[in-house]
């Protein structure tokens, strides 16, 4: 008869306790999330119509190009003018995490929406990562006012902004969520928050790609061979390079924006020198190869060769194009890097020529915004499980290659990378 009782009490602690508690929290996040990841899945698609439309238009009209300063002019006077307050882009999400102020402008979408467009339309460099993500941020964040959430919930709603815009515009819920998770502070992953992530990503790529039947572009490793120590050994100095070229990227761009902010007082003047030499660039390489996103070039990766530079010219625009002042992010132009670069490195290393373009695809991208986790799970999703343990270790080594730097100036580290660093706990990446 008492151990009867004992267990009735225990089971009544555990249904009011724990399981009552977790469905709650379930449906209440399943509601919040499925609204969020339907408005951000909406936008991400308005978004990736429209900037495939730019793209193909700028293709077509290549004269363009010469416009370039114009548009930068536009793109900054129209922040300088109503976008004060959103300017910081994905480093405001960062800062408003960290220490919580006001409620993130819902202005933010629609200016960089705009200007992302703008920046592709007439010829600049940049990626696409960034507006979506500030378009779930902002969007998410108008939650916060309309329910009256905590501080905490708060948190959860940008992660789950975060998760939902990352996952619809490249197709990748799992690394969406994730990345929604670890990007907040390196070293460091917010499971407070998972759930709520996992929903919105899973929902607002659903809304994307088959609400409203918006297409991701396909990549193939057509042969992924076994691992051995032979493999592993060379995949080491493979690592090495993508954690290389993603500091070099997080360093370079971090100085044009610098460089352009010290020298230009007036703003909107900055796009448009950085856009004149943008413009020159193309004219005198006669090429657009490494304009706009590059998704031809990163298909090609796979299966041609390349010129081995590829991934320094790429580099070296888009840090002028971003640093200037230009809108749009930076992820996808990491893929032109690590893809070329890995396409480039199988001349000297003995691994097939897609499996380390795929490596450098997603350890670039690791290197450079400090999630390896995130682009484990985007190898995986976009190539196959076959090609997983080489995925992951090409993202720790370049993780760890690329040093305490990265694309997000704001960004702090919960954890340093390896023991010997425990100091850099707390500090701002550079």
């Amino acid at each position: 008869m008492l151990n009867r009782n004992r267990f009735i009490l225990h089971l009544k602690k555990f249904v009011f306790r724990e399981c009552a508690p977790n469905l709650i929290y379930t449906i209440r996040w399943l509601v919040l999330a499925g609204i969020i990841g339907i408005l951000v899945g909406t936008a991400s698609a308005i978004f990736l119509l429209s900037l495939d439309w730019a793209t193909r238009y700028r293709e077509a009209n290549q004269y363009l190009i010469l416009l370039l300063p114009l548009g930068g002019f536009i793109i900054g006077w129209i922040y300088h003018r109503f976008g004060s307050s959103v300017v910081k882009g994905n480093n405001q999400l960062l800062e408003e995490f960290y220490n919580p102020l006001k409620i993130i402008p819902l202005r933010m979408a629609p200016l960089v929406l705009f200007g992302t467009v703008a920046t592709h339309f007439f010829g600049g460099s940049a990626g696409r990562e960034g507006t979506a993500v500030q378009m779930g941020g902002a969007i998410a964040d108008q939650f916060t006012k309309w329910f009256s959430l905590s501080h905490a919930d708060r948190k959860t709603l940008l992660t789950v902004g975060v998760a939902a815009g990352f996952a619809a515009v490249f197709g990748t819920p799992l690394a969406g969520a994730v990345f929604a998770l670890e990007w907040l502070l390196v070293g460091r992953l917010r499971y407070e928050s998972i759930l709520p992530a996992f929903l919105a990503a899973a929902i607002s790529d659903y809304t994307c790609a088959d609400l409203w039947a918006v297409p991701h572009t396909h990549y193939s490793i057509p042969f992924v061979p076994g691992i051995s120590l032979t493999r592993l050994l060379w995949l080491i100095p493979a690592g090495i390079c993508f954690g290389l070229a993603g500091r070099l990227f997080a360093v370079f761009t971090h100085y044009c924006s610098s460089f352009f902010s010290s020298t230009i007082s007036y703003p909107p003047f900055r796009p448009v020198i950085g856009g004149m030499l943008i413009a020159v660039a193309v004219l005198l390489m006669g090429d657009t190869k490494y304009i706009g996103l590059g998704i031809p070039t990163i298909v090609d990766a796979f299966s041609e060769n390349l010129p081995w530079y590829d991934f320094l010219i790429k580099t070296a625009k888009t840090a002028i194009t971003l640093g200037s002042g230009f809108k749009g992010g930076e992820v996808t132009p990491l893929f032109y890097v690590g893809a070329t670069l890995g396409n480039a490195l199988a001349d000297i290393i003995p691994l097939p020529m897609a499996l380390l373009a795929g490596m450098g695809f997603v350890g670039v991208f690791s290197g450079a915004t400090n999630t390896p986790l995130t682009c484990t799970f985007m190898g995986i999703e976009l190539f196959g499980a076959s090609s997983g343990l080489y995925m992951g270790l090409a993202c720790v080594l370049a993780y760890l290659f690329s040093g305490h730097s990265g694309i997000y100036g704001s960004q702090l580290i919960g954890s340093p990378k390896h023991s010997s660093l425990l100091k850099k706990k707390g500090k701002r990446i550079r």
